[in-house]
C-alpha cells in the first residue's frame, strides 16, 4: 500500500481533547478502510503565516498513513466538511520516518539551545544578582556627596 504523510490543523479554540477525538475519528476512518496509522504527533498550537477563516494560530497534527488511496479520499472529504479543520495536506512518500519528524527534532533543538542560553546569561552574570540591586547601590553613593 501506499505511504502518506498527512498534516491537518484544527482551529485554535479547540481543546486538546477535541483535537485528540478528531485525529482518533480521522484514524478510525483510515483503519477502517484497511489502513493503518503506525505514527500520530501532535505539534501544538502555532502561529499561521496568514489568517485562515480569521484564525491566527492553529493545532498542527501529523498522522503517517500506510493505506490505499480511498481512505485518504475519504479523510480528506471528511475533513473538508468540518468546521474544525482549517487546512489538511496529504503528501505520499516513499518511506515513513522512523524516528521524530522534523518539527518534533526542531522543538528540541530549539528547547536545548535556550537552555545553554540560560547557562550563559547566568555566567555572565558573575553573581552579581539583578539589575535593580545593582542600581539602587549607585544611587545611594550619588546622594551622599
Amino acid at each position: 500500500m501506499p505511504l502518506y504523510e498527512h498534516v491537518f490543523l484544527a482551529r485554535q479554540d479547540l481543546s486538546q481533547q477535541q483535537v485528540d477525538e478528531l485525529t482518533a475519528r480521522y484514524r478510525g476512518v483510515i483503519e477502517q478502510m484497511g489502513g493503518s496509522v503506525p505514527k500520530v504527533e501532535y505539534w501544538g498550537v502555532k502561529s499561521l503565516a496568514y489568517r485562515i477563516r480569521k484564525n491566527r494560530k492553529a493545532h498542527f497534527t501529523l498522522l503517517n498513513v500506510d493505506a490505499p488511496a480511498a481512505a485518504i479520499t475519504e479523510v480528506e472529504r471528511q475533513e473538508h466538511i468540518s468546521e474544525d479543520v482549517l487546512r489538511a495536506l496529504t503528501v505520499r512518500v516513499e518511506e515513513l520516518e522512523s524516528g521524530p519528524s522534523a518539527m518534533m527534532r526542531k522543538v528540541d533543538r530549539d528547547r536545548d539551545r535556550d537552555e545553554r542560553r540560560g547557562e550563559r546569561r547566568r555566567d555572565r552574570d558573575g553573581g552579581r544578582g539583578a539589575r535593580e540591586d545593582r542600581g539602587s547601590e549607585d544611587d545611594s553613593e550619588m546622594t551622599e556627596h
